[in-house]
C-alpha cells in the first residue's frame, strides 16, 4: 500500500509523485498500460469539459476540470520523462522562453500599438522560429474541429491582408455561395452539393469573424437553444399524452412557435 504521508506537500509536486507512483510496478495496472496514443481521447474530453465549465460560468466545475486537464499534462510529461524525451520542467521552460520571444513589445523595445499589431508580430516571429515551414498556414492542426480550423485559417489569411475590407463583402459572398448551392440542388450531384455547402459554411465562419463573433460559441449557443425548444415541445406534447412523432407537421410548428415565445 502506498504511503501518502511520504509524498511532497506542494500540490503540483504531490500530483506528479502520485502519477509516478501509479505508473510504478507497485501502482495501477491501468495507469502502467497507458501511452500518449491511448490518452488522446481523454485529453480531448477533458479539454471539452473545461470549455463547458467556462461556458456555464461554473467556477467550482472549472476548478475541477482544469485539475483534470493538468493531470493530462502531468501524465504525458511523465510518459515522456520515462523514455528520456523531456520533463514537465522542460516543457514549462520552453513555453516561458516562447512567451518572452513572442512579446518583444513587453520584454523588449518593439512597439505594438494594438491587438492586431501584436497578432501580426506573433505570426512573424512564429514563422521565423519554424524555419522549415513554407506557408503561413503550416501548423494549423488537422485534428481541430472543422469549424475552429476554418476560423484559424481565415484569421491567418487576414493577418497578411487577404481579407474583405468590411462585412458587406462577406455578405455578398454568402449570397453568391447560397445561389451556387441552389443551382446544384437542381443537379442532385452529391459531390457538387457537398462542395457548395462547404463553401457556404466556410463563408459563414468568415462572416462571424468579421462581426467579431466566435463561430464555435455561436453554433453551440444555437445548439442549446434548439435543444431547449425541442425539449419544451416534448413536454407540451406529453401533457396531452402525445409524442412528437405522432403529430402532424402543422402541430409541430405550433409547438415550436410556442417554445420560441417562451424565450427559450
Amino acid at each position: 500500500m502506498a504511503h501518502l504521508e511520504n509524498l511532497p506537500a506542494e500540490p503540483v509536486a504531490r500530483l506528479r509523485a502520485i502519477v509516478s507512483l501509479l505508473r510504478s510496478p507497485e501502482g495501477c495496472p491501468w495507469d502502467r498500460e497507458q501511452t500518449h496514443e491511448s490518452l488522446r481521447a481523454g485529453l480531448l474530453e477533458e479539454a471539452c469539459e473545461t470549455i463547458d465549465a467556462i461556458s456555464n460560468a461554473d467556477d467550482a466545475n472549472l476548478r475541477e476540470e482544469l485539475g483534470d486537464l493538468l493531470l493530462q499534462v502531468v501524465f504525458h510529461t511523465d510518459l515522456a520523462a520515462e523514455r528520456g524525451a523531456f520533463t514537465l520542467e522542460d516543457a514549462a521552460q520552453h513555453t516561458r522562453e516562447k512567451l518572452i520571444r513572442r512579446h518583444p513589445h513587453v520584454f523588449g523595445d518593439v512597439d505594438a500599438a494594438d491587438t492586431q499589431a501584436v497578432l501580426r508580430q506573433w505570426e512573424q516571429i512564429k514563422r521565423e522560429e519554424k524555419g522549415d515551414r513554407t506557408s503561413i498556414m503550416d501548423g494549423i492542426p488537422r485534428a481541430l474541429p472543422a469549424l475552429i480550423r476554418a476560423a484559424n485559417i481565415q484569421k491567418k489569411a487576414a493577418r497578411v491582408g487577404f481579407d474583405w475590407p468590411d462585412t458587406a463583402g462577406v455578405i455578398d459572398k454568402f449570397r453568391e455561395e447560397l445561389a451556387e448551392l441552389s443551382v446544384e440542388l437542381e443537379s442532385g450531384d452529391q459531390q457538387k452539393l457537398e462542395h457548395e455547402l462547404g463553401d457556404l459554411l466556410f463563408t459563414t465562419v468568415n462572416m462571424a469573424r468579421k462581426l467579431g463573433i466566435e463561430p464555435e460559441l455561436a453554433l453551440e449557443r444555437a445548439n442549446q437553444r434548439f435543444l431547449a425548444r425541442f425539449q419544451h415541445m416534448e413536454k407540451s406534447a406529453a401533457t396531452e399524452n402525445q409524442k412528437l412523432e405522432s403529430l402532424a407537421p402543422e402541430k409541430l410548428e405550433d409547438l415550436w412557435r410556442e417554445a420560441k415565445s417562451a424565450n427559450l
